[in-house]
């Protein structure tokens, strides 16, 4: 991606704002090349004072950019494609991050020249913190997206059909780790913690579980191992949990999310 290259982010919703600053913030580009495009383009005026360029005129953005970032809903995503599609040409790159919807169907509406990547991030994205599969059906494409996503957290290179599955695990999935920390700090105020406390030590112990995995590159059970001694108070708890229903609870709730992504876009 150039530096001076222009960006336009159609639906400047969250994500698309969060993608917005992740671009801004480590100087890939500048506000005056990014366009921010939403219906109502009120809750997104302050932007324009950041020398953004603020519309609601999807089409003019994309005649003024190379690079187009869908970050709408997908009941949205086909009435889009058929207002953009005359300002498209092959010399654009069309990132979707749009749930459930192809490659192949956002080709079959802006026609098969247009190069098209997906990206499905999670709300981590605000802080530069997502974990973004990204997939493409050609190099530079890829390459282009990866540099963007690159900046906003991490990324994975897929193929396009564990996109849903992706949905599942990273964008639905972080609603679920964010759900155990609530339990955890539930738990703690039950045992004796006030609730600001008990909130601040299960997230910052959930913070320190995962940069364990992330930085040792182990398995989470030779963690787990390393706390879990005979007889001990923390095995005594993991089995509980275990009876429960924990782990199976969890695997559970992947995937019926990931069942309820493939029908999202249809």
């Amino acid at each position: 991606m150039k530096h001076n290259q222009k960006v336009a982010i159609l639906g400047a919703g969250n994500i698309g704002l969060a993608i917005a600053g992740g671009i801004i913030n480590s100087n890939l580009s500048a506000p005056e090349n990014i366009y921010l495009t939403r219906r109502s383009i009120a809750p997104i005026s302050e932007y324009s004072h950041k020398g953004y360029n603020v519309t609601d005129d999807n089409a003019a953005a994309v005649k003024a950019s190379s690079i187009i970032i869908l970050a709408i809903q997908p009941q949205q995503l086909n009435t889009l494609l058929n207002e953009i599609k005359p300002a498209l040409s092959s010399s654009h790159i069309l990132i979707s991050v749009v749930s459930g919807a192809s490659i192949s169907a956002i080709k079959s509406i802006v026609g098969g020249e247009i190069k098209v990547a997906r990206a499905m991030p999670n709300t981590a994205i605000a802080i530069r913190e997502s974990m973004t599969c990204i997939t493409a059906d050609d190099k530079e494409t890829l390459s282009v997206t990866k540099e963007i996503f690159d900046v906003l957290g991490s990324t994975v290179e897929i193929t396009e059909d564990l996109m849903i599955p992706a949905t599942a695990l990273c964008a639905c999935g972080i609603a679920f780790f964010l759900r155990a920390v609530r339990a955890a700090s539930q738990g703690g105020i039950e045992i004796g913690f006030h609730a600001d406390d008990a909130l601040l030590m299960a997230a910052q112990t959930a913070k320190g579980a995962a940069t364990l995995l992330l930085t040792n590159h182990l398995h989470p059970e030779n963690e787990v191992d390393k706390v879990t001694t005979p007889r001990g108070c923390t095995i005594s708890g993991l089995n509980q949990m275990e009876h429960s229903g924990f782990s199976s609870a969890l695997i559970k709730g992947i995937v019926t999310s990931a069942e309820k992504a493939a029908k999202l876009y249809s």
